[in-house]
């Protein structure tokens, strides 16, 4: 097994791709988690901290805005610009606090929202100024609804940039299907679904001179959950890419690290096997939310009688209920039913027991 010496805090540069490249050799990967605040933040690290591994946590615009409160007029990104910069700073102090390696990471940029991250990249090109190391992780560009050559011209063109700043860039190819963050690709034509092995040897070729990057690349991902039959995952596709690949660049085995987009719901055999073709990072969403939202509804079943007012419960009629509807008491519950579904996501994964500890 190699050797991985990680510190806690913010992973980035060669200490990224190195925990990338760990990850594809022990054919294992790590959970992304999109959090929305402190609160499902903190929870995330948790998890990592439970699990003894690393933990990717990413914040998507539509989570950067939500961070920095919905009061705030957005038609300029001005507050996922800065509900996303906010998050980082909280995630880098909190992160040490725990112990815990964290890839911080945002989510799904589309052409429209180009805005949004041109203005967390501002901020990251001071922070690394200031400090010689990124605010970010890693940035993804989502632009797979473009034509091939305008979504890998525009990926180079930030890939560039933020190579300056030893950052990684995650790419998408072939769309996700479903609906997330206001994104609805639902209707998607299913041929979109499914990306084809000659693309990704195209984002290789343009990207790979340039520095590090990923692919998300889509084998009939969706994001939510839905019935089963519903979705056909084909992970094969990603095997089929990487073995094209090899054979027209005479590369290593596996060359490219895969994202799995739309991992809620999947089964373990069909996440293990996307791991096994060189996926090193599962995206991880409305699974988390229900875990978040389910142990917050049992309380609110279980204490209704104590929270239909300030005063008055089945204590009797003066009694408070101050204790029973302070936040600290229902949103701990939360905190905690996503911890323990990230805990499962680092076993469906394979990442426990693998990264010492």
């Amino acid at each position: 097994m190699p050797t991985l010496n990680l510190k806690p805090g913010i992973v980035t540069g060669n200490a990224l791709r190195e925990l990338l490249d760990y990850c594809k050799s022990e054919e294992c990967a790590l959970p992304a988690v999109n959090v929305i605040g402190s609160s499902s933040a903190n929870a995330a690290i948790e998890a990592a901290r439970q699990a003894k591994a690393p933990i990717i946590i990413q914040y998507s615009q539509g989570g950067g805005q939500f961070n920095a409160g919905k009061f705030l007029d957005n038609s300029k990104q001005a507050a996922s610009i800065a509900g996303t910069i906010a998050g980082a700073h909280h995630v880098r102090t909190v992160a040490e606090a725990y112990g815990v390696p964290v890839v911080l990471h945002t989510d799904h940029c589309a052409r429209k929202l180009l805005p949004w991250i041109d203005g967390v990249l501002d901020a990251g090109e001071a922070y690394y100024k200031a400090t010689g190391a990124p605010l970010y992780s890693s940035h993804m560009l989502d632009l797979s609804e473009d034509p091939l050559h305008e979504n890998l011209d525009t990926c180079a063109r930030y890939l560039e940039r933020m190579a300056k700043l030893e950052m990684t860039l995650e790419i998408e190819l072939g769309v996700t299907g479903g609906e997330e963050d206001g994104v609805d690709n639902s209707g998607i034509d299913n041929s979109k679904l499914y990306t084809q092995p000659g693309d990704v040897l195209a984002a290789y070729d343009k990207l790979a001179p340039l520095g590090s990057f990923t692919i998300a690349a889509s084998f009939g991902n969706t994001h939510g959950v839905y019935a089963p039959g519903n979705v056909k995952l084909t992970p094969v596709i990603l095997k089929n890419s990487q073995d094209h690949i090899q054979g027209q660049r005479k590369t290593a085995a596996k060359p490219v690290h895969f994202v799995f987009h739309g991992g809620s719901g999947s089964t373990q055999d069909e996440i293990r096997e996307a791991v096994s073709y060189g996926v090193v990072k599962m995206n991880i969403d409305t699974d988390t939310q229900w875990a978040y939202l389910s142990p917050i509804k049992k309380y609110m079943d279980d204490k209704d009688a104590y929270l239909k007012s300030q005063l008055g419960n089945p204590e009797g009629p003066t009694k408070p209920n101050k204790k029973h509807i302070d936040p600290r008491a229902w949103l701990a519950l939360g905190e905690k039913g996503m911890v323990a579904r990230l805990v499962q996501a680092f076993e469906d994964l394979g990442a426990l027991g693998k990264f010492g500890g």
